[in-house]
């Protein structure tokens, strides 16, 4: 998922259903632990674990992007298919450039969840 030793990671939205081995796993290659909500930090990767009915995911990018450095990501963890709380590609496709953001890749990354990679867009200069 492209993270490295010693970054940041702001997590929302986790909740019972999460994944603990992809979180071990993230942990375990970043060295750090989990930032939420509260903090102040400016952080390298914000993870969102979204579910169907979580709420407008414009506005949650929105506000993922005041804790994100310019070179930072931002990984949208959804419900697979068939899953409670599954999530259209379609919804994250269509959030993500209102809210200044390109999708760059999608990866099943366990069994029951997926990952969209979403990165601010570059402004071209002219």
């Amino acid at each position: 998922m492209g993270m490295k030793k010693g970054d940041l990671i702001l997590e929302l939205g986790h909740g019972d259903d999460c994944d603990l081995k992809v979180r071990d796993e993230i942990a375990s290659i970043t060295g750090t632990q989990f930032l939420d909500g509260q903090t102040q930090e400016v952080v390298d990767v914000v993870i969102i674990w979204w579910r169907d009915g979580d709420g407008d995911l414009v506005d949650e990018l929105m506000d993922c992007l005041t804790y994100l450095c310019a070179d930072g990501m931002i990984w949208v963890l959804t419900p697979k298919v068939n899953r409670d709380g599954h999530v259209e590609a379609s919804d994250i496709q269509d959030a993500a450039p209102i809210a200044g953001l390109s999708q760059t890749s999608t990866l099943s990354i366990a069994p029951d969840w997926t990952a969209t990679r979403l990165v601010a867009r570059k402004v071209s200069k002219r």
